[in-house]
């Protein structure tokens, strides 16, 4: 499967533990994820990562595109519903290009885990 990685900074020591958690299965994928998201899964967990640009640079909407003409197949984006992001339509705009193409679409750790897990059966 080709699975979209993305996390808020606030959100990124989240994604280095669940990636970390799930490496074996997520070396069986091929994955991309937005800027510095996918520079901490390369250093600190050693997945091999197509790295998009960053999130505000533009990364969201990259990964949306690809969503959008079935190149995606599973997003993860632990979100921080507690910070405002200043590209807050471009993340909007991939959460509703996941209900419009019916692309799972994990947005917290505990989602995640269980998308993960259904993907390891």
């Amino acid at each position: 499967m080709r699975i979209a990685l993305v996390a808020h900074d606030r959100k990124k020591d989240d994604m280095v533990a669940l990636a970390t958690e799930f490496a074996p299965l997520l070396r069986q994928h091929t994955l991309m994820a937005t800027g510095t998201t996918g520079g901490r899964l390369q250093n600190e967990v050693g997945l091999t990562v197509e790295r998009l640009l960053s999130g505000p640079l533009g990364g969201d909407l990259q990964i949306g595109a690809r969503l959008s003409v079935g190149e995606v197949d599973a997003v993860i984006f632990l979100r921080d519903p507690m910070t405002a992001q200043p590209h807050e339509p471009d993340i909007n705009a991939l959460v509703r290009a996941c209900d419009v193409h019916n692309v799972p679409c994990a947005t917290n750790v505990a989602t995640a885990r269980v998308l993960l897990d259904s993907l390891g059966r």
